[in-house]
């Protein structure tokens, strides 16, 4: 057997995670070792893309701290990310919203889908 595919297979989390795409906003709990302390750290904000399959896809969240925008990259099956929320469904036509790093503060809206039910 492939030592890469054993490898990947010992390190996967096995979580199961909300399905999410660009445009969505969510708050992604991941946590964070400071010495001897861990703890839970919140991130929240508005998914631009989506890379990679299996247990090599990752997904980048941009969030705007102040009048600075933060963009971090997480991989979907790290063991160091808690839980994710989808809090709002985006609605937008494209894979890859790198447009709304030109964009600030209204016009970086993104419109809400309408769920029925």
């Amino acid at each position: 057997m492939d030592l890469i595919k054993i490898a990947e297979e010992a390190f996967a989390t096995g979580k199961q995670h909300p399905s999410f795409k660009a445009g969505d906003t969510v708050t992604v709990a991941y946590r964070i070792v400071e010495g001897n302390k861990e703890r839970v750290q919140l991130y929240r904000g508005v998914v631009i893309k989506i890379a990679g399959h299996g247990e090599k896809k990752r997904f980048t969240v941009r969030k705007m701290s102040g009048t600075v925008g933060v963009e971090r990259i997480f991989p979907i099956e790290s063991p160091a990310i808690d839980s994710i929320e989808v809090n709002k469904v985006g609605k937008v036509r494209r894979a890859k919203l790198y447009y709304l790093r030109a964009l600030t503060g209204k016009k970086a809206r993104i419109k809400e889908k309408r769920v029925n039910g």
